[in-house]
């Protein structure tokens, strides 16, 4: 059972409760642009699972049916903690090998982007893991773990995550031992020498310790957010993509066949003399690190937010209909979203082709429903319902892009 879907709503609760909480305590750990970022992750990673063919569950399924040399017993409790404690294992090396494995850390990159620490960071997910996270998870089968079982466990294991991405909880004491805690998952995400490539641990820090990569989160070292290269982007496409179109760069430009090779399975962050020379990657400065932060006004970000409770009803829609829609009609929905997506980001990030941009999704997706209209894929009330939507969506998007007052421009100034 996948317990995920029933726990979005307290996602969502305990976000505003942490975000009340630090202004409460001025502690504020939101910016709206990071914050929206993380919930456009989030939320195409959800719609990416409609379209993609979940190739994990269909190896695991073969191995279960022919190959398991055992069989866990559903009904029985030691059955169900040996699982958890199987699954965490295998995780710790799935993690740990997607921060230290270029070809992983394409995928896992995503999860690290943030440059702000908050429960919004843990709904940042990547869009790629049907290509590479299932590989690791294989062994659960070989051992007979049922599908069931697998999906219960995993979620339930995802859930558990969800809380230790605050900074508003100290270190806890004898947990510290054992579990993954606020603490020292915030060493996890931070990108100070001292603390980087450290605590993989999902449910349990015991397989750190036991392994030499366990870091504990020191008062003297404050950690700061992100990756070493920082995104400076908010485009939720390119967040997915930025480090595979990385790695087919180098591929193309060295000289050597075995550096061509080595690209892909070489550690995190390694690249061919030759192209390091001639296309260097600047490092961030941590002496004197600066969040990538876009100034944009009150208004803006109030249509932004406008925006995602509009998609919400959207998204929520189309996932309770994943299952029943014809794949055409349900790309349409996938590509709706994520193109509105794309278009948010290009807004947090300012860019001169907005407009542009917002008249190509409108186009694309008028020509969609018209041809899934003409082929009866959509009722007549449900293309009532889609141009609403579509009038509703570029509304928003033309107040976020209509030409600022001069009292917003002073008060962009003064924020400065």
């Amino acid at each position: 059972m996948n317990f995920v879907p029933y726990a979005v709503p307290v996602f969502l609760l305990l976000i505003m409760v942490e975000l009340c909480w630090g202004w409460l305590k001025g502690k504020n750990t939101y910016r709206v642009n990071d914050s929206i970022n993380s919930l456009s992750m989030g939320l195409l990673s959800t719609v990416t699972k409609f379209v993609f063919l979940n190739i994990g569950l269909l190896v695991f399924s073969r191995i279960e049916q022919n190959y398991a040399v055992w069989v866990f017993d559903m009904a029985s409790i030691s059955h169900w903690l040996l699982g958890f404690l199987l699954y965490d294992f295998l995780y710790y090396w799935y993690h740990r090998i997607s921060h230290e494995r270029q070809l992983f850390w394409a995928s896992h990159v995503v999860h690290h982007q943030s440059e702000d620490y908050n429960l919004s960071t843990a709904l940042r997910q990547t869009s790629t893991s049907f290509m590479t996270t299932w590989v690791f998870f294989i062994p659960c089968f070989f051992f007979g773990m049922p599908i069931y079982m697998y999906v219960s466990i995993a979620s339930a294991h995802l859930i558990y995550q969800f809380w230790v991405h605050t900074q508003h909880i100290s270190t806890l004491g004898f947990l510290e031992w054992f579990m993954v805690t606020p603490s020292n998952h915030r060493v996890h995400h931070a990108q100070n020498p001292e603390y980087i490539d450290t605590n993989y641990g999902g449910l349990f820090i015991i397989w750190d310790r036991l392994f030499g990569t366990f870091r504990a989160e020191t008062p003297e070292i404050e950690p700061i957010y992100g990756i070493r290269t920082p995104l400076a982007s908010w485009n939720p496409i390119w967040a997915n993509l930025h480090i595979f179109v990385g790695m087919t760069r180098d591929v193309w430009r060295t000289q050597l066949w075995k550096d061509k090779f080595r690209v892909l399975w070489s550690r995190t962050g390694w690249r061919p003399d030759d192209v390091a020379s001639l296309y260097p990657q600047p490092k961030s400065d941590l002496a004197q690190f600066e969040k990538y932060n876009p100034g944009l006004s009150s208004r803006v970000h109030g249509a932004i937010i406008a925006q995602y409770a509009v998609l919400s009803i959207i998204h929520l829609w189309s996932a309770g209909q994943a299952e029943q829609l014809p794949l055409s009609l349900l790309w349409i929905t996938v590509v709706a979203q994520a193109y509105i997506l794309v278009v948010v980001g290009a807004i947090l990030d300012g860019k001169h082709y907005v407009r542009l941009l917002e008249y190509s999704r409108l186009l694309a997706l008028t020509a969609m429903l018209y041809a899934g209209f003409a082929a009866d894929l959509i009722s007549i009330t449900g293309l009532y319902y889609a141009v609403a939507y579509l009038l509703i969506s570029a509304g928003l998007t033309w107040v976020c892009v209509k030409p600022a007052s001069a009292a917003e421009v002073m008060a962009s100034s003064d924020a400065i």
